[in-house]
């Protein structure tokens, strides 16, 4: 179980993964030491899986964020439809499989509609979906 401490040292990484040990402490109250201790700690029982970065896709040209509820009838097409996933990394940010209204959830960034329109149309070779473009964060 974690402490209040160790909850605090989640929050702040979330916020910064690139904090220095010592800024760390100073922000959860313990020496720059005691923070490592405590982060290594969190590594080795697996409640930090690893550290990331952000990345703005609009910077990139991918000023489209789409999120795109997969609808697939047949049980037997899910595999054509993860293996035409698969041929799109550029564009797919995650694919969420689900339970409740529809199979998947993909979610997607596009530089331009017309590159949409397109992935549009060879998705649904594969599936049915229903479209919802991201407005605001």
């Amino acid at each position: 179980m974690l402490d209040d401490t160790d909850m605090r040292i989640l929050e702040e990484l979330t916020k910064n993964s690139r904090i220095t040990m010592k800024e760390l402490g100073e922000k959860v109250h313990l020496t720059g030491q005691a923070a490592a201790s405590r982060v290594a700690k969190l590594e080795e029982n697996g409640m930090i899986e690893g550290y990331t970065i952000k990345i703005s896709q609009v910077k990139l040209g991918y000023y489209i964020h789409a999120f795109i509820n997969i609808f697939i009838v047949n049980s037997t097409r899910h595999q054509h439809y993860l293996s035409f996933i698969k041929t799109q990394e550029k564009y797919v940010i995650n694919n969420y499989k689900i339970s409740g209204d529809g199979c998947y959830i993909l979610e997607c960034k596009f530089p331009s509609n017309e590159l949409l329109d397109q992935f549009l149309v060879n998705l649904n070779e594969h599936a049915n979906y229903k479209l919802s473009i991201v407005i605001n964060k």
